[in-house]
């Protein structure tokens, strides 16, 4: 997995920009002296605050990190109607179940993004990763087949987010 490295006088560029952005709009001015301030506050607050972020893996795959997301907001909006139809229609019975999921990823944010994507798909949630962040424990709100369940994620969620970040 690799890393991205970090610029010692600029540690966090982007982050940098927004903030100084963000500090004109909240003070609604383009004056030199708001410029200069906001500029030094977006060079010092980065300076300060890397040395407590942890190096994160890099998105390898653009392109497939863009279909993934445009994927997971097609899920969201057809896992929430088949949970309103299951939840409101006339066969009411549910049946939940936790499943453990065995995880191939490899890091923190990889997983992260794992466990997120399936408690934001509606019906399943994230319970918890296992310590040594090999299983993550779904809650479903109905399951009709474990093994189902756990390729479908294996395959339409885990498999991604392994190319995504090379891991």
């Amino acid at each position: 997995m690799k890393l991205q490295k970090r610029n010692r006088w600029i540690p966090m560029p982007a982050q940098s920009f927004i903030l100084f952005i963000v500090w004109l709009l909240l003070n609604n001015s383009v004056a030199p002296g708001q410029i200069l301030l906001g500029a030094f506050l977006a060079w010092v607050i980065p300076l300060l605050v890397a040395p407590m972020q942890a190096s994160q893996p890099r998105v390898l795959r653009h392109g497939l990190a863009v279909r993934y997301t445009l994927m997971v907001m097609y899920d969201i909006l057809v896992a929430n109607f088949e949970v309103a139809m299951r939840v409101l229609g006339p066969n009411r019975r549910l049946n939940p179940a936790f499943v453990a999921v065995p995880l191939d990823l490899e890091g923190s944010l990889p997983i992260t993004l794992l466990a997120s994507t399936i408690s934001l798909t509606p019906g399943t949630v994230s319970a918890e990763v296992s310590e040594n962040q090999r299983w993550l424990y779904v809650h479903a709100l109905h399951l009709e087949d474990e093994t189902a369940l756990i390729e479908q994620i294996k395959s339409r969620y885990e498999a991604p987010l392994k190319e995504i970040f090379g891991c």
